[in-house]
């Protein structure tokens, strides 16, 4: 098949490329022109730099013509903290913007659509009287973005999304977000202040397999929660610190005190004009102190990707957080 990847020379983007490259595909994408592309991106890929947020509906559907699969690898995730209010920042990029690539691709003749989303969707179904769209705008546009994208199909487009968990694995010329995010408050921290609970974890590579697996055999209207492991916040910081090569104390902090700290963290933001697309007054309660677990098993053999390596593919994380720390042979290329 002939594949498009909105969003190609991003972490899942390029993983995904990567496979349906292996696997025999011809892919091309589109993205901006925000890293440079060296000796190490395939030759195979045919990019077009473009800002498909500003791009006309007749200009992107010739970007797609000729493509049988389109997989919409764009959008901001939950740790960014666009000006206030988050709701409509998240709906302009995850909503509109996918329904009109997709609306695009469809009018191009592109047949196929895999979309790139979040597990908070699959929770926001699993656990509805915790009522986490209503709570946190991002989950809220991550519900409708499926929505939105399915509805887009028009009967003319199989349409199919990847509800995404915890992610780590790397890529040349970018810089993982965990970086700023979680490894460097944890070399800073003397003592590690972190919720009694856990999560659904992936690897990049493995979700670049669901990704081809979608695009091969996704049915329309599927929703496939991805995981391949489930780890407590424990398992995931201690990976972490024996990749940083620290040994810290882990102390849980109750779900009340971590609500008033994110209470006080989102006045700290309305004050700057900000605000988190997770609600961090009530995150803690809602799901940072429970276990957002997902069987691994329906999608592996939904899709046909592999499970497993998660604290390989952590460790892997740091090293490319901190190349001046590893050598060379240990840093991903």
């Amino acid at each position: 098949m002939k594949v498009f990847i909105a969003g190609g020379t991003g972490l899942l983007g390029y993983h995904g490329a990567l496979e349906l490259l292996r696997r025999g595909h011809d892919v091309r994408t589109a993205a901006l022109p925000d890293i440079a592309l060296g000796q190490w991106w395939p030759s195979q890929i045919q990019v077009e730099h473009a800002d498909l947020f500003a791009l006309e509906a007749r200009a992107l559907s010739r970007l797609m013509e000729g493509c049988d699969a389109l997989v919409y690898a764009l959008g901001p995730d939950d740790r960014e903290t666009p000006p206030a209010p988050a709701y409509a920042y998240f709906h302009e990029r995850l909503v509109l913007g996918s329904g009109r690539v997709i609306a695009a691709a469809r009018e191009a003749g592109v047949r196929r659509c895999t979309v790139l989303g979040s597990y908070y969707a699959t929770f926001q179904r699993e656990w509805p009287r915790k009522r986490l769209a209503d709570h946190h705008p991002y989950v809220r546009c991550r519900v409708e973005q499926a929505e939105r994208a399915m509805a887009e199909g028009h009967g003319r487009m199989a349409v199919n999304v990847l509800e995404l968990p915890y992610i780590f694995g790397a890529m040349p010329q970018r810089v993982p977000l965990w970086k700023k995010l979680l490894f460097d408050p944890l070399r800073r921290m003397p003592v590690i202040l972190y919720p009694d609970g856990g999560s659904a974890m992936t690897t990049a590579e493995h979700v670049g397999q669901a990704i081809a697996g979608a695009v091969e055999r996704g049915g329309d209207g599927e929703r496939h929660p991805i995981g391949d492991e489930n780890l407590t916040w424990d398992e995931m910081l201690h990976t972490m610190l024996d990749a940083l090569g620290l040994q810290k104390r882990i102390v849980h902090l109750p779900a009340l005190v971590g609500m008033l700290f994110g209470y006080a963290q989102r006045r700290g933001d309305a004050r700057r004009g900000r605000e988190r697309g997770l609600n961090h007054g009530v995150l803690f309660r809602d799901t940072m102190s429970e276990r957002m677990y997902l069987d691994p098993v329906p999608s592996s053999q939904a899709l046909g990707h592999d499970c497993g390596g998660v604290r390989e593919a952590i460790a892997a994380t740091v090293r490319a957080c901190y190349p001046d720390r590893f050598s060379r042979a240990d840093t991903p290329a």
